[in-house]
C-alpha cells in the first residue's frame, strides 16, 4: 500500500520538472489491448510487451478464479516510461524527496478510473510488485464475501508473479515476511481468520505487519498443500464463506483441526526452502489484435495530466491543463480532467460547467455523460429545459459504459426524486447492487427507491442485507439510521392507518351537507396535484391535522413561507439526517419548530402544493 502522505514542494522544483515534461520533444504512442490501455514514451515493443504483461497476468487470475467476475468496471490505464524524470515527473510528490524509497511502479485505484505508472527496465527480482499487490486487490473487488485474511494473502501471494516470454512463476516466499514471522509469534488461526476492517490487526502498524506477513503464509501454505495432495481445501473454504458461512466455521469444515493447521503452518514457515509456482496452462495472447496509434503532444500532455489530478498533483495537472487546453482548447479529456478537480473541491457548478463541455466535444465520453448529469442532480438542478439532459447523460453513460454501476444508481435517484418510473428505478438500483455487490450506498438508495413505492417491509429487508455486507463502523452506522427510519415510517403509517380506520367507523352524514359529505364507508378522494418536485430547507410551523389523515403545515424559509398540504400523510417520507430521533415520530405533534428541508409539489393548477418529503435537521 503506497503512503498517502503528500508534502509541499518549492514551487521551483515543481515549475522545472513541468517544464521539461512540456518542453522535451518526445514521441508518445498508445497500445489498446482488450483489456488494457497503455501510454508509452519508449518504442512500440516495449509498449506491446507491457500490455501483453498485463493481459497475461488478467489470465492467470481468470484461471485460478473462472467462475469470479474479474474484469473491473472501470478502465485500466497504464502508463508506462523510459526514463527516470519522466517518472519522477508523475509520482507522488513524497517521493521526490532526497532520501526517498526509489519508486518502480505504483497503482491508483479510484470509483471512476484505474492507473497504473511503470518505469520500464527497473532493477530488482520484483520491481512491480506494488503494482500486482493492488491489481490483485482491484480484481477480487466485486468478492464481497472474501474474508479480510484472504484477501491480502492473494494479494502477497501474486505480488511476486514473474511473466517473461515463455513461463509464468507465481508465490514466490516473500524474504520479509519469512523474517517477520520468525521473530514474531503468531496469530492463532482463529484470532487470523476472523480479522476484520474494524480490527486492531488490521489498523496498528506492528499488529498489521504480522497479520500481513501470516495472512501470505497460510495463503502459500495452503496453495502448497492443495497441489502436493492434489486436493482444493483452499477452494472448498471460498465457496464456503462466499455463502455466507463464517470464516472460522468454513476454516474448520475445509482444513480440519485447526491446532493442527496451525502447528503445520508454524512448521512451514520455519523450512530451510520455498518453492514457486510454475504456471503449466499456456496463457495465449492475440498481440495480433493489438490496436497502436501515435499520440499527439497535447494527447500524451492531457493523459500525464489527468493522472496527476487522480495523484493528488492538482497545481502540477493545472499546468499541464493551461498548456493541453491552449493548444487544443477541444480535448475532451482535459476538460474531464477539469470537471474533476473542481468537483474535489467542492465547487460542483464549476464542474458541472466542465463535464457538460466535455459532453458537447464528445458525447462518446460515459465519465463526461455520467458526471455531468450527478453534478446538476447534486445541485438540485430541475425544470423542462435540464430534466430531458440529465435522463439522457445517464442513459448513454449506461449505453457507453453497461458495466459502470454508478450511472445505474443515479439514473435510478433521478426517477425516484421525481417521482416517475419507479419500477425501472428500483430495476436500476438492483443492477448497480449486482455490478458493485461491496457497495453498501447502493444497497441503501436500493431501500430508499423502495420507500417511495411505499414497500417498507422490502426495504428493510434490503437494509438487514446490507447490514451483513458493511465492513466498516461508518458503513453500519449508516444502514443502522436507515432501519430505523423506516421503522419509524412504518410505526407512523400504522398509527395513522389505524386512526383513519377509527374515523371511518364514527363517520356520520350530516343531513344539512349532504351534498358534501362522503356516504358512510366511502373514503374521500384524494387531490392529485401535478407539478415540478421542489425542496426548501426552514423551520416548520402551523402544523395542523384533522382526520383521517390530512396535513397542513408551512415552512418559514426565511425571505418567503410555503404552504403545504397532503390528504394522506402517512404517505410522506419522513427521514433524519446526521442524527436519531429519540423516539417514534409523531407527525401532527412532533413537526412544530423542527429544522426541516422538505420536498414537496408546486401545483400548477391551484394554489395547494403537494407535501412530499420531509428531512429533519438536528
Amino acid at each position: 500500500m503506497l503512503p498517502r502522505k503528500w508534502v509541499l514542494l518549492p514551487a521551483l522544483l515543481l515549475a522545472t520538472t513541468l517544464s521539461w515534461a512540456r518542453d522535451k520533444q518526445e514521441n508518445w504512442l498508445e497500445v489498446s489491448s482488450p483489456h488494457f490501455t497503455v501510454a508509452c514514451n519508449g518504442k512500440e515493443k516495449d509498449a506491446r510487451r507491457v500490455a501483453e504483461q498485463f493481459e497475461r497476468m488478467r489470465l492467470v487470475f481468470h484461471t485460478a478464479f473462472p467462475k469470479m467476475q474479474i474484469d473491473p468496471s472501470s478502465p485500466i490505464i497504464v502508463i508506462a516510461v523510459n526514463d527516470t524524470k519522466t517518472f519522477r515527473a508523475l509520482e507522488p510528490e513524497s517521493y521526490l524527496a532526497k532520501g526517498q524509497l526509489q519508486l518502480a511502479g505504483l497503482f491508483l485505484r479510484a470509483p471512476d478510473k484505474n492507473y497504473v505508472l511503470l518505469r520500464m527496465g527497473a532493477g530488482g527480482d520484483h520491481p512491480y510488485a506494488t503494482v500486482y499487490h493492488e491489481y490483485t486487490h482491484l480484481l477480487l473487488s466485486k468478492a464481497e464475501w472474501i474474508p479480510l485474511w484472504l484477501n491480502e494473502g492473494l494479494a502477497e501471494f501474486y505480488q511476486n508473479t514473474d511473466i517473461s516470454q515463455k513461463d509464468t512463476f507465481l508465490g514466490e516466499a516473500s524474504a520479509d515476511n519469512i523474517l517477520w514471522l520468525r521473530q514474531n509469534r503468531l496469530l492463532p488461526l482463529a484470532t487470523l481468520l476472523a480479522v476484520d476492517h474494524n480490527s486492531p490487526y488490521y489498523h496498528e502498524e506492528k499488529k498489521g505487519s504480522i497479520f500481513y506477513a501470516e495472512s501470505w503464509a497460510l495463503t502459500h501454505y495452503l496453495q502448497v498443500e492443495d497441489a502436493k495432495n492434489n486436493t482444493s481445501k483452499l477452494r472448498d473454504y471460498m465457496l464456503l464463506v462466499s455463502n455466507q458461512v463464517d470464516p472460522v466455521t468454513a476454516a474448520t469444515r475445509a482444513f480440519g483441526d485447526l491446532k493442527r493447521l496451525q502447528s503445520g503452518l508454524e512448521g512451514y514457515v520455519e523450512q530451510s526452502s520455498f518453492g514457486a509456482f510454475k504456471l503449466t496452462k499456456e496463457l495465449p495472447i492475440d498481440d495480433a489484435s493489438f490496436k497502436v496509434q501515435a499520440l499527439m503532444p497535447t494527447q500524451a500532455d492531457d493523459v500525464r495530466a489527468d493522472f496527476l489530478a487522480y495523484n493528488q498533483r492538482e497545481s502540477d495537472s493545472r499546468s499541464l491543463l493551461d498548456h493541453v487546453l491552449q493548444e487544443d482548447p477541444k480535448n475532451t479529456l482535459a476538460h474531464e480532467t477539469m470537471g474533476y478537480l473542481e468537483a474535489r473541491k467542492g465547487h460542483l457548478r464549476e464542474a458541472q460547467h466542465w463535464y457538460e463541455q466535455a459532453v458537447r466535444l464528445d458525447s462518446d465520453s460515459y465519465l463526461a455523460n455520467y458526471y455531468f448529469a450527478a453534478m446538476a442532480l447534486n445541485e438540485g438542478d430541475s425544470g423542462a429545459e435540464i430534466d430531458p439532459q440529465i435522463e439522457a447523460s445517464l442513459q448513454k453513460a449506461i449505453k457507453l459504459n453497461p458495466s459502470f454501476a454508478p450511472a445505474y444508481d443515479e439514473l435510478a435517484f433521478f426517477y425516484a426524486k421525481r417521482h416517475k418510473n419507479l419500477d425501472q428505478a428500483h430495476m436500476l438500483n438492483l443492477q448497480a447492487v449486482q455490478l458493485d455487490p461491496g457497495n453498501i450506498g447502493f444497497r441503501i438508495n436500493t431501500a430508499q427507491v423502495l420507500l417511495v413505492m411505499q414497500r417498507e417491509t422490502d426495504a428493510t429487508t434490503v437494509l438487514q442485507h446490507a447490514l451483513k455486507v458493511a465492513k466498516t463502523p461508518q458503513e453500519v452506522m449508516a444502514v443502522q439510521n436507515e432501519l430505523q427510519a423506516v421503522q419509524q415510517m412504518q410505526s407512523a403509517r400504522r398509527q395513522n392507518e389505524e386512526e383513519a380506520r377509527r374515523f371511518r367507523e364514527t363517520m356520520t352524514v350530516s343531513q344539512e351537507s349532504e351534498t358534501e359529505a362522503p356516504e358512510p364507508g366511502i373514503q374521500q378522494k384524494e387531490e392529485v396535484v401535478s407539478g415540478p418536485h421542489q425542496t426548501v430547507t426552514g423551520t416548520i410551523k402551523n402544523v395542523q391535522c384533522s382526520a383521517p389523515a390530512i396535513m397542513e403545515l408551512e415552512v418559514d424559509a426565511g425571505s418567503k413561507t410555503i404552504a403545504l398540504h397532503t390528504s394522506n400523510y402517512y404517505k410522506v417520507k419522513f427521514s433524519a439526517l446526521n442524527y436519531t430521533p429519540r423516539a417514534e415520530l409523531h407527525p401532527c405533534s412532533d413537526l412544530e419548530g423542527m429544522h426541516a428541508k422538505v420536498e414537496y409539489i408546486e401545483s400548477a393548477t391551484s394554489k395547494i402544493n403537494g407535501l412530499v418529503a420531509v428531512e429533519l435537521h438536528k
